[in-house]
C-alpha cells in the first residue's frame, strides 16, 4: 500500500486540532505547521506527532507548501484544522492506495458544511468537491493571500465518502474571520492591479445572493441558508469596500 502524509495548518486552534488529528491518526504521519499560536495548538499536536513546525505566517499556500517539504510519504491528505475525516471516508482512501493507478495524480471529495450548527447541502456549498488526497510530485498550493487553491498535474479520480467541514459555530467567529479574509482579498486585488467598480460594488452582492439562494436552491436550508446567502453577499460587499478604501489610501500615500 502507497503511504499517506497528513498535512495540517494552524494558527490558534486548541478548540478544533485534537478531533481533526484523531480523525487522520491512521495515516503514515502527520505534519502539523502552525503561525504562532498562542493557546494550546502546539501542546495538543505535539501529543500526535513529533513534526511540528512553527514558522512566521506567510499565506495559506505558502505555509501548505512548506509542509509538503517535510513529508515523507507519496501521497499526500491536505485538511484544515475545522475538518474531520470520517470513518467511511479513511476506508474509501486506503482502499484506493492499496491498489492505485500509476495514472492516477489525486483523489477529490466532496466537502460537507456545518454552518451555525447546521448541515448545508445546496447554496452550491454541497458537495463542494474538491482535490485533497494527491501525489507530492503531482501537486503544489497557489500562494493566493486567500483561498488558495491546489494545482495538479494529472488525472483527478473523484471518491465519494464526505469530508466533514465545522466552518462557524456561531456568529462570532464567522465575523472574526470575514474580517481576516475580506481584508486578504482586497490586498490581493490590489495587489494585482485590480480597480475599485462601483458597479461590483453594488451589483456582485445582490448577484451572489441570487445564485446561492435561488440558483442553488438555498432556500432549502431554511432559515440558516437565508443567514448564509445574506452573509456571503455581505463579504462580497465588504471585500469591494475594503477595496475602496485601500485605493484611497495608496492614492492618498503617491501624493
Amino acid at each position: 500500500m502507497s503511504k499517506l502524509s497528513v498535512i495540517v495548518i494552524t494558527k490558534n486552534e486548541e478548540k478544533n486540532v485534537r478531533e481533526c488529528l484523531l480523525s487522520v491518526l491512521w495515516a503514515d504521519e502527520i505534519i502539523v505547521v502552525d503561525a504562532g499560536s498562542t493557546d494550546n495548538t502546539l501542546g495538543i499536536a505535539k501529543e500526535f506527532t513529533q513534526k511540528v513546525y512553527s514558522r512566521p505566517w506567510d499565506g495559506y499556500g505558502a505555509a501548505k507548501n512548506f509542509g509538503l517539504t517535510q513529508c515523507a510519504c507519496e501521497w499526500i491528505l491536505s485538511i484544515d484544522a475545522d475538518e474531520r475525516v470520517t470513518p467511511e471516508l479513511r476506508e474509501e482512501i486506503l482502499g484506493k492506495l492499496s491498489s492505485v493507478n500509476q495514472k492516477t495524480a489525486a483523489f477529490s471529495v466532496p466537502r460537507r458544511a456545518n454552518f451555525l450548527g447546521k448541515w448545508i447541502y445546496h447554496c452550491g456549498w454541497y458537495p463542494g468537491r474538491i482535490a485533497r488526497v494527491f501525489r507530492r510530485s503531482a501537486g503544489r498550493f497557489t500562494e493566493e493571500k486567500v483561498h488558495e487553491r491546489l494545482e495538479i498535474r494529472g488525472e483527478i479520480v473523484p471518491l465519494h465518502s464526505d469530508l466533514l467541514h465545522y466552518t462557524d459555530p456561531d456568529l462570532k467567529s464567522y465575523f472574526e474571520k470575514s474580517n481576516k479574509y475580506t481584508s486578504l482579498a482586497a490586498e490581493e486585488l490590489l495587489d494585482h492591479k485590480k480597480k475599485f467598480s462601483l458597479v461590483k460594488l453594488i451589483v456582485n452582492p445582490f448577484w451572489i445572493f441570487f445564485r446561492m439562494y435561488v440558483l442553488r436552491l438555498g432556500f432549502l436550508d431554511g432559515l440558516t441558508g437565508f443567514i448564509l446567502c445574506v452573509l456571503s453577499a455581505n463579504y462580497v460587499f465588504t471585500k469591494y469596500a475594503k477595496l475602496w478604501e485601500r485605493t484611497l489610501k495608496k492614492e492618498g500615500d503617491l501624493r
